[in-house]
C-alpha cells in the first residue's frame, strides 16, 4: 500500500539532521507499521539501543524480524506494552527500570484515529488513554531515567487534527463509552461528528502536553532535557486502515490519494529524536499536508494557559502526580 508513493525527504534529514546514536538508548511505542517503524529503524542505523513497546500479536512478531533483518548489527528489545492498559504499561515500565538506569529517547509516537466510543478496561475512552494517558504515564515513570541523560528527549506526536476547540476535561474522565456515541456516515466521511472530536481532543493533548512539559523543565531548571513535539502530516500507515475497520476512514479515500509516505511522514520525530540542533519546544513537520519536516512556530492553541492546565490535570487524575 505505502510503496505506491515516493519518498522525498527521509535521506535529507538522515544525512542533515541527525548524530551518532551510538551508546544511546531510545524507546518507542507503536514500532509494529508507520512512523514508529520508520524511527525505530533509523535510530538503530545510527547506533541506538532501541526499545520496542508494542502490544504483542504476529504483528509485533514479524516486524521485530524484519527490523532485525533490515538493521543486523543493531541491538532491539521487544517489550510488551499495551496503551489501552494501564497495568500493562506499568509492566512495561517496570521491565525498562530493570534493565536500563539511563535513558536518552522516549518517542511517544502511537496512536490510535477515530475509533468507536468504546471504553479500555481502565474505562477511559479508548483514543485519550492510548494516545494520551499512557503516554503521560511513560513519560512520569521514565523521568527519573531520562534525567541520567546528558541530552534527554521526550518526543511526542501531534498532527494537524489538533486543530479545533480548546480541550474539554470529560474527554480525560473515566466515562469512556459514554463520550457522543460514533457519528453518521456523513460525519464521518467529512472528518466532523464525535469521534473526530475526541481525536481531536487527544492530538491537541499531545501537543499542549509538550508545552507544558517544557515549561516545568525550564521552571526545575534541567536543561538537559527537552521536550519536543512532531506531527507527520498527511502520511499513507496502517493508521487508516485500523480506522477504515469501524467506519472512521478509508486508506484509499479521495483525500489519502494526496498523502506522502509513511518515511516521510516519520521524518519530524526522526529529526525530533536526533538532530543535533534541536532545542527543548521546537516542532518539527511540513507546512502543509505534505512535505519536508521544517521547524514550525508554535500556535497559540498551544501556549494557552487553560489547554495546558487542563491536559495535565486530566492526565495527573487518570494515571498519578508528575513529580520531577
Amino acid at each position: 500500500m505505502t510503496d505506491r508513493i515516493e519518498t522525498l525527504h527521509l535521506a535529507t534529514v538522515i544525512a542533515n539532521h541527525t548524530q551518532d546514536m551510538s551508546g544511546r538508548v531510545a524507546a518507542i511505542t507503536g514500532t509494529t507499521s508507520g512512523t514508529g517503524y520508520v524511527c525505530a529503524r533509523e535510530l538503530a542505523k545510527r547506533g541506538a539501543t532501541v526499545l520496542l513497546l508494542n502490544r504483542q500479536s504476529e504483528r509485533s512478531v514479524a516486524s521485530l524480524k524484519k527490523l532485525q533483518q533490515e538493521v543486523p548489527e543493531a541491538t532491539f528489545e521487544d517489550i510488551t506494552c499495551d496503551l489501552q492498559d494501564l497495568a500493562s504499561v506499568r509492566a512495561a515500565i517496570a521491565t525498562i527500570r530493570s534493565h536500563h538506569d539511563k535513558l536518552d529517547v522516549l518517542c511517544n509516537n502511537a496512536g490510535v484515529m477515530a475509533l468507536e466510543d468504546r471504553a479500555t478496561k481502565d474505562g477511559f475512552d479508548v483514543q485519550m488513554q492510548t494516545n494520551c494517558l499512557s503516554h503521560f504515564l511513560l513519560t512520569k515513570e521514565l523521568f527519573p531515567l531520562l534525567a541520567k541523560s546528558d541530552d534527554a528527549r521526550i518526543v511526542n506526536h501531534s498532527s494537524g487534527a489538533r486543530r479545533g476547540p480548546p480541550l474539554d476535561i470529560k474527554y480525560f474522565g473515566n466515562n469512556g463509552g459514554d463520550l457522543g456515541g460514533d457519528g453518521t456516515d456523513v460525519e464521518n466521511m467529512s472528518f466532523d461528528g464525535p469521534r473526530w472530536r475526541r481525536y481531536q481532543q487527544t492530538k491537541l493533548g499531545n501537543a499542549v502536553f509538550t508545552t507544558g512539559l517544557k515549561a516545568r523543565l525550564d521552571k526545575a531548571g534541567l536543561t538537559h532535557i527537552k521536550a519536543l513535539l512532531a506531527h507527520p502530516g498527511l502520511a499513507l500507515t496502517q493508521l487508516q486502515a485500523t480506522t477504515a475497520q469501524t467506519g472512521g476512514m478509508a486508506a484509499d479515500s479521495p483525500f489519502m490519494q494526496q498523502a506522502q509516505s509513511q518515511e516521510d511522514g516519520a521524518t519530524g520525530i526522526i529529526r525530533a529524536c536526533m538532530d543535533p540542533k534541536a532545542s527543548s519546544g521546537d516542532f518539527y513537520g511540513p507546512e502543509g499536508w505534505t512535505g519536508f519536516p521544517e521547524l514550525l512556530p508554535l500556535e497559540d492553541l498551544l501556549l494557552d494557559a487553560d489547554n495546558i492546565r487542563v491536559n495535565w490535570e486530566g492526565c495527573e487524575a487518570a494515571v498519578g502526580e508528575f513529580r520531577f
